[in-house]
């Protein structure tokens, strides 16, 4: 099944807060008594209702750059923000409370609990704050956001009775129930079949097109990378380029061909 994307025009310029900002960020490691920079001087930011790819080789940093942008991983020095909130300034239980409060999560691992059903892993994140699991509302807005991945009627199905697929769905459900304000997606579609991977894409663009999220995903798919705004490439923890409204042929030249710096 070929790949569709709907395509809006580039964003004016930005009023308001963004949804990220990475302001030159590094992440440096110290490996075999040698400093090591996994990400070096990155600055950049994301609008809010956009949907970013950021591409590059295997150990290129794009792994580490989702997960200082997440709050997963404290960098080294510079300042990321997540709608305004700098996240150098916030204390451990601060910065886990902006991560399941403000941000949505979808890995290629799932993570999804296998002795809860679909509906309960969705609503997982509303009892992580602190909503009550026997709350008639929890359930509600559980089976509200599977009916948009189209899996109301999967609910009470436990993640073993799913195909791969619906599975992804379900996570793509969990990230979106609490309405964040960030979706990071890391090989969203890496173990996918491509019509699978069309269905899962499509979501993630319908949560940016119809609901206004911003999306941060990880690949290494050019397939993948058109259903999004912008792809930025990362090489040697810097990023090398960027490119508006990419397509698969850009895509694969950009990640063949030597990097720009």
């Amino acid at each position: 099944m070929p790949l569709r994307t709907r395509r809006r025009p580039p964003p004016g310029p930005t009023t308001g807060t963004d949804a990220l900002t990475l302001e030159s960020v590094t992440r440096r490691y110290r490996r075999g008594g040698r400093d090591f920079h996994a990400l070096e001087n990155v600055s950049m930011t994301v609008p809010p209702g956009r949907f970013l790819a950021v591409m590059g080789r295997s150990g290129s940093g794009k792994t580490t750059f989702l997960q200082c942008a997440a709050g997963l991983d404290r960098p080294t020095s510079g300042t990321v923000r997540i709608g305004g909130t700098d996240l150098s300034r916030l204390s451990e239980p601060a910065l886990t409370r902006l991560r399941r409060d403000r941000i949505g999560f979808v890995f290629q691992s799932l993570n999804l609990v296998p002795s809860l059903t679909a509906g309960e892993n969705t609503a997982l994140p509303l009892l992580l704050r602190g909503m009550n699991p026997h709350d008639p509302a929890v359930r509600e807005r559980a089976l509200r956001t599977l009916a948009a991945v189209g899996l109301r009627d999967r609910a009470d199905d436990s993640p073993l009775r799913l195909s791969g697929g619906q599975q992804q769905r379900v996570a793509i459900a969990r990230a979106l129930v609490t309405d964040p304000a960030v979706i990071f997606a890391d090989e969203p579609t890496g173990a996918l079949d491509p019509v699978t991977a069309h269905e899962v894409l499509r979501l993630l663009r319908e949560a940016v097109d119809a609901s206004g999220h911003t999306v941060v995903m990880v690949t290494h798919d050019p397939q993948a990378a058109a259903w999004t705004d912008e792809a930025i490439f990362i090489e040697s923890g810097r990023i090398v380029a960027h490119e508006n409204h990419p397509t698969p042929q850009t895509v694969t030249r950009r990640l063949a061909g030597p990097g720009e710096r």
